[in-house]
């Protein structure tokens, strides 16, 4: 195998090839190495591109996974706000209103690619990166609106935030691993997953989106789980899944029913527990 197809024809290539030879359990497990080394590294890359001023955002576009512009969007977004921040607690009063001038064009950049000819695969990866970048922008007009000038204000502490960090791992004499990505809110740090996910839509995130991811993440740090409660067709089940994506985690959801008993639940947490992703029980009230 030489690389990971998305069901949207999605290509991303891997930084080696794979070989499908054996019993179908260890080649797998391979395969699924073979993304998390790479996506990992290509992660870096498209991060590079980016803090790159000269390098025109089409190409940029056009040469990454949908999935990596944004987590490399929400990098940068990071970076730039918060060292916005820290200038302005040295009394540069108006350091994050020119990073949130800077936003505003690059939205505006974005929508511009939009109205040009693009391939469906290309226009799917732009309305979901203008989706993200679009959350971002608000969160930057209510920090200026609410006078935040601290780098340790809750309003910006609270925020989901993506930071690219050295990993002390060697893996030969001399030779690093790349930066990996970790994804901090509140006092609480995960690991980004790096789980090829394709090119799928993102959610338009609101404040009760955000008050819902910072409970979830709080209680995955805490190694419990979240409940979200609500009305049938507010969101639950599908914010819990654009956290997942955001996160680069698996999420699989389970529809529950009266007939599931211990046994079933057992099994579904021990396969849970051994591949490392999210389950999402829907309709959990329905247990008896």
């Amino acid at each position: 195998a030489i690389g990971l197809i998305a069901p949207d024809q999605e290509k991303v290539k891997l930084t080696a090839p794979v070989k499908l030879e054996g019993p179908v359990e260890v080649w797998l497990g391979t395969c699924e190495k073979g993304m998390l080394v790479s996506l990992r590294a290509i992660l870096v890359k498209c991060h590079n591109m980016n803090m790159q001023p000269k390098v025109r955002k089409e190409k940029w576009v056009k040469e990454f996974a949908g999935q990596l512009l944004i987590t490399s969007g929400q990098i940068k977004w990071t970076t730039d706000c918060t060292v916005a921040l820290q200038r302005m607690e040295k009394q540069q009063k108006n350091a994050l209103r020119i990073v949130r001038r800077g936003q505003s064009k690059h939205i505006g950049n974005l929508c511009n690619m939009i109205r040009k000819p693009l391939s469906k695969l290309e226009r799917g990866k732009i309305v979901a990166l203008i989706t993200i970048e679009v959350h971002a922008r608000d969160v930057q007009d209510k920090m200026i609106s609410m006078k935040t000038e601290s780098s340790t204000h809750f309003n910006w502490l609270s925020q989901l935030r993506f930071e690219l960090v050295d990993d002390p791992v060697e893996i030969a004499a001399g030779l690093q691993l790349p930066q990996k990505c970790v994804v901090k809110q509140t006092n609480t740090t995960g690991p980004y997953g790096y789980e090829y996910q394709g090119n799928n839509g993102r959610l338009v995130v609101t404040p009760m989106t955000d008050r819902c991811y910072m409970t979830l993440t709080t209680a995955m740090y805490l190694k419990r789980g979240g409940a979200p409660a609500g009305p049938a067709g507010t969101g639950k089940t599908e914010s819990v899944k654009d956290l997942g994506k955001g996160m680069a985690m698996y999420v699989i959801v389970f529809n529950c029913s009266d007939g599931l008993d211990y046994k079933s639940l057992g099994r579904m947490f021990s396969g849970l527990a051994q591949c490392g992703c999210w389950g999402c029980f829907d309709e959990f009230n329905r247990i008896d």
